[in-house]
């Protein structure tokens, strides 16, 4: 991303604010994993989004028309002891003229110079409520202001929570934005492919979640956006399944939902398929209805229609297709007013995506469904997920199917991000055939 797309996001956002305000942002902090060991750094999405600084402990304001600049940051300062020890900072010169910022400071500065920046707006933006330290941080720097307001200074008198501009702004993906999530799509693409690829009956689940990352990594997406699922059998019918620990075993499906997180922005994607590259009989009708319901809910997703319209169009194709299955019986308007369905479909078609993989934006905009607009983002993603009890015949018990696909509304409809993973069911098992690049034979669980 470029300092000018920041800077148009900063600009964007004074503009909101406007020049009575002042918004203030803190970077994510380090967090002990345990004892001397910490979790992995990542940077909170908000303040990488309006900076493009990844560093931990550091703080970003956004005052408009302040005539010393706009855009001030307070950050650690160089200290090559510490850099010997933890790599490279950017420092206070650095993050000048490599994030553009009109001035900054060295963090220690903060205290003291936060109440000047404060001081004569009417309205503060921040993450109210998110952070009692930093709540309790800001109404200090509030009060110093106030125990001088016989000297003529004024403090703020309204206390806006960010994210109501912010998360807004965010819901609308720039073309900068656009193309980088096309290329982490395309990456989590190629390692579902690979993964179809190499499966094999004996296999751990752990072994594909491996290759996943791994083919993600060696393609330039060091992290993955969420932990990957990776649930055979009647594992695929638990949702969020992390444990990623059984065999993989001839005549089961094998369900995964991956994506690599690249530069800070997400994909998600799910695909099932046959572990041993042959779909059964009941495999295939259940899998081919939850892929007419995707096909369904693709068709909503598109400008002027209403963030619920791809939700309910799955949910007819997949109830209708439960009648006819037998699984269902009942009138099709009954069963979907009674959500009838929902043993077998329990969660939503969708959800936002972009920095976040559970992107942020409100899914309702004044009591009403959101209508679609270009450069909005989401996946699309309805399943099947049958128990093994009595209710369901023997021959679907224990399936679980989730087709996942990313989009981006365009202005004549939309854009698949992550169609090079085929979902046909023919197209699965013909890529499956095909020979792996590697295959170690012995990838087998422990124990297995």
């Amino acid at each position: 991303m470029t300092r000018s797309e920041y800077k148009r996001r900063r600009k964007a956002l004074a503009k909101q604010i406007g020049a009575n305000a002042i918004a203030i942002l803190p970077a994510a902090r380090e967090r002990i994993r345990n004892r001397d060991v910490h979790y992995p750094f990542r940077q909170d999405s908000d303040f990488n989004y309006l900076t493009g600084f990844t560093e931990p402990d550091a703080f970003a304001v956004i005052a408009p028309k302040r005539k010393e600049g706009e855009f001030v940051v307070f950050c650690r300062p160089r200290d090559e002891g510490r850099e010997q020890w933890d790599g490279s900072r950017l420092g206070v010169d650095g993050a000048r003229t490599t994030l553009a910022a009109d001035q900054a400071h060295p963090l220690s500065d903060l205290d003291d110079l936060m109440p000047t920046l404060i001081d004569g707006r009417q309205r503060l933006y921040y993450a109210v409520g998110h952070d009692a330290a930093l709540d309790a941080r800001v109404m200090g720097w509030v009060d110093q202001i106030k125990s001088r307001v016989r000297t003529g200074a004024r403090a703020p008198d309204t206390f806006i929570t960010i994210e109501s501009l912010l998360h807004e702004q965010r819901l609308r993906k720039s073309k900068a934005e656009a193309q980088l999530m096309r290329r982490a799509a395309t990456i989590s693409a190629q390692a579902h492919r690979r993964l179809m690829r190499i499966c094999t009956p004996g296999m751990c689940e752990s072994d594909l979640d491996a290759e996943f990352q791994y083919a993600c990594a060696i393609d330039g997406a060091r992290h993955l956006a969420y932990p990957t699922i990776v649930g055979s059998g009647i594992n695929a019918c638990i949702l969020h399944y992390t444990d990623n620990t059984d065999t993989l075993k001839d005549g089961d499906l094998v369900l995964i939902d991956a994506g690599c997180e690249l530069d800070g922005y997400a994909s998600d994607i799910t695909r099932t398929f046959p572990v041993n590259g042959r779909f059964s009989r009941p495999q295939r009708q259940l899998y081919e209805l939850v892929l007419k319901s995707q096909s369904a809910a693709i068709k909503k997703a598109r400008p002027g229609c209403g963030w619920n319209e791809p939700h309910d169009a799955a949910v007819r194709v997949l109830t209708k297709g439960l009648v006819d299955l037998g699984i269902l019986k009942g009138k099709l308007a009954k069963l979907i007013e009674d959500e009838a369905y929902k043993p077998y479909y329990m969660h939503r078609t969708g959800h936002w995506l972009g920095m976040d993989v559970h992107d942020v934006g409100d899914y309702k905009h004044d009591g009403e469904w959101r209508v679609f607009e270009p450069g909005m983002m989401l996946t699309i993603e309805p399943g099947l997920y049958m128990p093994s009890t009595d209710v369901v015949p023997k021959v679907y018990r224990g399936i679980g199917i989730r087709i996942e696909d990313d989009l981006l509304i365009t202005e004549h409809g939309n854009e698949i991000l992550s169609a090079a993973v085929p979902k046909h069911p023919d197209e699965i098992e013909a890529l499956m055939a095909t020979e792996a690049d590697t295959l170690d034979p012995d990838g087998l669980c422990n124990g297995a």
